[in-house]
């Protein structure tokens, strides 16, 4: 079936039943209305915010935690039940507040959506609004407004052009026509191509034109990405997954644990109540109450870190996933490229010149090899550059110190580049006032500007065909060439020599335009263009071309380095692509490029067979990049997708880690993103995965932390009751460890400063354990270590010091939370010792065990809470011995680390 681009306009008159000259009627209007529905993007019902909080609660460890509180309640343990409910509300509230405003991708599409348009029915031109419109409507548009929706082009004025970066990625407006595409195939002809159509959500840059709409609604290509939006959902990050996996470990593990001493206890002759008491203290020693909490709250944290790197985090887990990234599949316009075409090479007299300088920035110089030239001593260069500056719509202007172009981004870098010479157009066109323009039609592929020389002394004046346009059209035209200042014969040598430098400016991936100019002793009779682009001059050719980021270069070495692959997916041209990417150092020659074609001649089978050999792909639709999201994904790969038009929006979503530009993306682009990189650097992208690793494994030490000292909890609890002995800790006395002692220093190593090498090393797998086998004997160690100091307090002070049961459990308590305090700083390192790294080298870590250790003495000796916590004073023998019990853990981990260093960190 043919598409509506490989119809003429009088075949699509006939298939839409409409007229293209007077439009469709009212009544037909409306009765199309009603059957096709309005020309808007249907919203998928989202969540009401109730059941998103709702939804914070599906953890199996909440439940478990909800359980434990229910279990204490009724045994009349009413400040553990408290504890325990608040803990449960506030990681709730965190998890909704971070979620609440995540699905808001449709309602940004919508304001892509003009809001009213000029249609024509009845034979009348009438204002409609866009919602309005239907299949067959007859629409008018010109420079400004935005497209309404998908229409075949059936009339253009010269110079009709659309801006469809935001759908295509193509960055420079494309020049549309009426006449019909006639390629075979639905298939054949990819969407930005397609330059008798315009589509809903670009906007027209210059020129009027009459459309026929085709499709409106959800049906427009724009319609499409929203409907492939509401089709992805949203997957667990690798840090969510894995805390899944281990909570449930945990609870599994406790409920074990909690069965076993029960049991024995029972069998030994205990008393039913209190073994179920005892038991009840051990799950709350097991299970990790503030883990989740911690987790958020240090995500929270390095988040901040991150926005000063131009990195704006909007889903926490997001930073986790970021660490253990392992393709970054990058859009290339913006991101990789500083958008903003640049002029790099010229031809001119015989000479081939360079110029120095990116952007429109008119800083730079011209130059022969590496040596720079004076523009007073090249003519010929001066003459080319007149010519652009002359020949030229678009204005360069200064804001605030920053160059910016008004009009065509091409014309533009020709002002920049005339300006390097010290040809500014507004001083050139007080000599040469226009006098008439040729705008450029995809026809003629050239544009011509007729000035009038003011200076020139001859009776009736003379007068300047300026002209600029493609090298192999424009050549044909010109019949004579500028060398010296002078102008000769153009010769067939001359001509083969101009398509050479041509074709290696071209394969360079540069656009390249060739320049002439006709002289006239009189004002021309017409200004047709058959007329007046006869007889030209060769001035000479302009090679530009979007230049690559020059901190990109630096990123995709780290990238490399971190074992991290870059992937570019552009709508631009194959060849343009492809040196971009050389340039940057991600293309070799044992690379593979794919066009949108192509790759749709690729099977699924196929694509993930070869996706790791194709670091760039070209022309592509937004159906092609998340084919390639999902090939990467299916070998196991955890993949950011950057972008910032609203043809990246669905692979974005559809990534581990989606990345949109703050500058130039699209709002619905960072609606569905997971981050957002405020001033669109590829840079940043590479410094946030940094700050991820680094992140990750602080999260890595905080969990090592907080479940070493679990593990001590369990330990002391275990022991005493296999051993028969009193149970030396109260619940309050758990559940005040696991919150408040060991909370601050876990918080505090989260922001522990990063391994200077962390990007020399390869992600590790998404599929790892966040605790290994090897970390986990470590902790499994340390927290034996810990539970046999609280154990020889308790029994000291009740056994050899005969004190009573609240004075040796005040002991166990203090030596408890004190070794813990001092392990924190084992788990800065389980290679380093403490003293190399240094001791002040985390001053939050030194703050937070101090107010852990303040809030321990009140705990102790402030009366309220000596009723709350069952305390009682230690006399000074007492702090002296259990201080000294306390650090025993710090100073056994030294020992170990001397002794037995091992060579990595990673593999704990």
């Amino acid at each position: 079936m043919k598409q509506w681009w490989q119809l003429d306009a009088g075949e699509v008159e006939k298939l839409l039943a409409t007229d293209l000259s007077s439009g469709l009627s009212q009544q037909e209007a409306r009765v199309r209305l009603d059957k096709y529905g309005t020309n808007q993007l249907t919203e998928k019902k989202g969540h009401s915010p109730w059941l998103l909080f709702l939804e914070q609660f599906k953890d199996f460890i909440v439940w478990v935690l909800i359980g434990a509180a229910l279990v204490s309640g009724i045994l009349g343990e009413w400040i553990d039940a408290v504890a325990i409910v608040v803990i449960i509300i506030l990681n709730a509230a965190l998890g909704f507040i971070q979620e609440y405003r995540a699905e808001k991708s449709l309602a940004a599409l919508k304001k892509l959506s003009s809001p009213s348009s000029k249609a024509i029915r009845d034979g009348k031109k009438i204002i409609v609004p866009s919602s309005d419109l239907v299949i067959g409507d007859l629409v008018e548009m010109e420079a400004g407004d935005n497209v309404p929706a998908d229409c075949r082009l059936f009339s253009v004025t010269s110079g009709f052009a659309t801006q469809e970066a935001s759908l295509t990625g193509e960055s420079n407006p494309v020049m549309k026509t009426t006449l019909a595409l006639n390629e075979i195939g639905e298939k054949s002809t990819p969407l930005a191509d397609r330059v008798n159509m315009v589509y809903m959500g670009t906007s027209v840059s210059s020129g009027k034109a009459r459309a026929i709409v085709a499709q409106t609604g959800m049906q427009t290509e724009l319609g499409k990405i929203a409907s492939m939006i509401q089709s992805i959902e949203r997957e667990l990050t690798p840090l969510q997954k894995r805390l899944e996996e281990f909570g449930k470990w945990i609870v599994y593990l406790c409920f074990g644990l909690v069965s076993l001493v029960f049991l024995l206890g029972v069998l030994r002759g205990g008393k039913l109540l209190d073994m179920f008491l005892t038991a009840v203290s051990l799950a709350v020693a097991a299970i990790p109450e503030g883990l989740p909490a911690v987790v958020t709250i240090a995500l929270a944290l390095g988040v901040q870190r991150m926005v000063k790197r131009h990195a704006l985090i909007r889903k926490l887990p997001s930073v986790e996933s970021l660490g253990s990234a392992t393709v970054i599949c990058s859009d290339k316009t913006g991101t990789l490229t500083k958008n903003e075409m640049t002029v790099q090479a010229a031809y001119a007299g015989d000479t081939l010149f360079q110029v120095t300088g990116v952007g429109y920035e008119p800083k730079g110089e011209f130059l022969i090899g590496d040596v720079p030239v004076n523009p007073s001593d090249q003519p010929d260069l001066s003459k080319v550059f007149t010519a652009c500056a002359l020949c030229n719509g678009s204005q360069l202007m200064e804001d605030q110190g920053v160059y910016k172009v008004i009009g065509d981004p091409t014309e533009g870098a020709l002002l920049s580049a005339a300006a390097k010479l010290d040809l500014w157009m507004e001083s050139l066109e007080e000599k040469f006032p226009l006098v008439e323009e040729i705008p450029f039609d995809s026809d003629r592929k050239k544009m011509t500007m007729v000035r009038k020389n003011i200076a020139a002394k001859t009776e009736d004046g003379e007068f300047i065909a300026f002209v600029k346009g493609a090298p192999d059209i424009l050549l044909d035209d010109c019949t004579e060439i500028e060398q010296s200042g002078l102008t000769r014969k153009l010769t067939e040598s001359d001509r083969k020599r101009i398509f050479q430098v041509n074709s290696d400016m071209a394969d360079q991936a540069m656009r390249v335009l060739a320049v002439a100019y006709r002289i006239f002793d009189s004002a021309p009779q017409c200004y047709d263009a058959k007329v007046i682009e006869n007889d030209l001059v060769f001035a000479g050719l302009v090679a530009m071309i979007d230049p690559a980021r020059e901190e990109a270069r630096e990123a995709i070495r780290k990238c490399k380095s971190a074992g991290i692959k870059t992937v570019m997916i552009t709508g631009d041209h194959k060849n343009t692509a492809m040196a971009i990417a050389r340039q940057l150092g991600f293309f070799t020659e044992d690379s593979l490029a794919l066009t949108g074609d192509e790759l749709d001649a690729l099977s699924d089978d196929e694509l993930y067979r070869d996706v790791e050999k194709i670091p760039v792909y070209a022309r592509v639709s937004p159906e092609h990049k998340l084919r390639v999201v999902r090939a990467w994904r299916k070998r196991g790969d955890v993949v950011a997708m950057t972008g910032d038009g609203v043809n990246d929006a669905p692979a974005l979503k559809e990534a581990d880690i989606g990345v949109a530009m703050g500058i130039t993306g699209t709002d619905v682009t960072k609606e569905v993103s997971d981050m957002v990189i405020t001033d669109d650097n590829f840079a940043s992208i590479v410094a946030a995965v940094e700050e991820g690793r680094g992140i990750y494994d602080n999260i890595k030490k905080f969990i090592h932390y907080l479940l070493s000292c679990n593990a001590g909890e369990i330990l002391v609890m275990l022991v005493a009751s296999l051993a028969g002995m009193p149970v030396p800790l109260l619940p309050i006395h758990i559940l005040w460890v696991n919150l408040v002692t060991d909370g601050l220093p876990a918080l505090a190593l989260g922001v522990d400063p990063a391994d200077p090498n962390i990007m020399s090393r390869p992600p590790r797998p998404a599929h790892e354990s966040v605790i290994t086998r090897d970390r986990g004997l470590v902790m499994l160690f340390q927290g034996s270590f810990i539970a046999f100091c609280s154990l020889l307090a308790f029994s000291f002070v009740l056994y050899i010091e005969k004190q009573g049961i609240a004075e040796a459990r005040t002991a166990a308590f203090i030596v408890l939370s004190c070794s813990q305090l001092f392990h924190s700083f084992n788990c800065r390192s389980m290679t380093e010792s403490l003293f190399k790294i240094g001791l002040f080298t985390n001053t939050k870590l030194i703050i937070a065990t101090g107010i852990s250790f303040l809030l321990l003495m009140a705990a102790v000796y402030v009366p309220l809470l000596q009723v709350v916590f069952k305390t009682r004073p230690l006399g000074p023998f007492d702090w002296i011995l259990v201080l000294a019990i306390s650090s025993f853990p710090l100073w056994a981990m030294e020992l170990v680390k001397k002794l037995k260093r091992p060579t990595s960190d990673q593999k704990f």
